[in-house]
């Protein structure tokens, strides 16, 4: 749910600049996801996470749930995680991958203390997403300043827990990847 929430909101953000090119998200930003655990490997997205993004004018053609593995992480430049608990199987998974791994929730929380004046010019193009990506990915990590997160900063897992709670979840993710989308193409 939250990478496919992630593309919508790089789609939506491209439209508020008059950017809405069909595909040209794929192009500035590629967003993956993978699990913790291999229960789920090959099948469709979960009907509660389908009907939210679907709804809120995502799509999940394509979709199909995997294992996170270690050539996930090496070729990430940020990896967002749903509770801390992943990330810490992501770091000790990856140890070189601790600096650019975050809760999803911690990365939102610290976004907005980043002074994004102080980041690489913004641009339209896939080398000006990029720098400014890794740029903001460096000075998020440079807040944290090596604290755990916050228990507040974990999403419930909605599995199993019906339409209104994948709601309240899907709104949580939200909160995070839409200013991450506005802080990378303002």
């Amino acid at each position: 749910m939250a990478e496919r929430l992630l593309v919508l909101a790089v789609q939506e953000q491209l439209a508020r600049r008059g950017d809405a090119v069909p595909g040209r998200a794929d192009e500035l930003l590629h967003s993956h996801s993978a699990g913790t655990g291999g229960w789920h490997a090959g099948e469709e997205m979960n009907p509660p996470a389908a009907r939210q993004v679907t709804g809120r004018g995502g799509g999940t053609d394509g979709f199909a749930a995997r294992k996170l593995r270690s050539e996930h992480i090496d070729g990430a430049d940020l990896v967002l995680t749903a509770t801390a608990d992943q990330q810490e199987f992501v770091s000790v998974l990856r140890p070189d991958a601790v600096s650019r791994t975050f809760v999803l929730g911690e990365f939102g929380r610290l976004l907005p203390v980043v002074d994004l004046a102080g980041l690489p010019a913004a641009g339209a193009n896939p080398a000006a997403v990029y720098a400014r990506g890794v740029a903001l990915v460096e000075a998020i990590d440079a807040v944290r300043a090596g604290a755990e997160p916050l228990p507040t900063d974990d999403l419930d897992d909605p599995w199993g827990r019906g339409d209104q709670c994948f709601g309240r979840v899907a709104d949580e993710v939200e909160a995070t990847v839409r200013p991450l989308t506005a802080a990378l193409l303002p």
